[in-house]
């Protein structure tokens, strides 16, 4: 960079601040400044990171990670809390496993047991049961259905 100034890029805004005079080239911007094929590609692999943050933060929202704990005595403790997997909220759940389209294997998580599903308002269509019937969850055998902790000794 000629002109003995600073370029400075600030990625949460995607500002841009070039001293007249300066010529940056290299990977993300030509001879002339403008913009690479790279540059443009780093910018939508950040866009895509960002997107899916936010989905992942919606899910978490939506199906809270369970409390757990294990010991060789016990065996396995599930449990939910209005704040379990750091996500407050005002209602409790109960635990469930979710399996994801797409992963192996399913993980813990609290769902709702009343109200609407998730996302659709509320309304007297539904039949109270929150996210009890949605088709990626599943009870742990052994388990009571409405149960707020889970034990399993196998």
């Amino acid at each position: 960079m000629e002109g003995g100034g600073t370029l400075r890029y600030d990625t949460s805004t995607s500002v841009r601040v070039f001293h007249p005079h300066w010529k940056l080239v290299g990977r993300f911007y030509d001879e002339n400044g403008a913009p690479t094929e790279a540059l443009r590609q780093a910018e939508a692999a950040i866009e895509e990171a960002l997107k899916f943050q936010a989905e992942s933060e919606q899910r978490k929202q939506q199906f809270p990670p369970c409390n757990s704990e294990w010991s060789s005595a016990k065996g396995s403790r599930f449990w939910c809390s209005r704040q379990s997997g750091g996500v407050k909220r005002n209602w409790t759940g109960v635990p469930r496993k979710l399996y994801r389209p797409g992963s192996h294997g399913s993980h813990c998580v609290c769902v709702r047991t009343a109200g609407p599903p998730w996302g659709q308002p509320d309304s007297a269509e539904h039949s109270d049961r929150g996210d009890l019937d949605n088709p990626h969850l599943e009870e742990y055998d052994g388990c009571h259905p409405l149960a707020e902790q889970c034990v399993l000794t196998a």
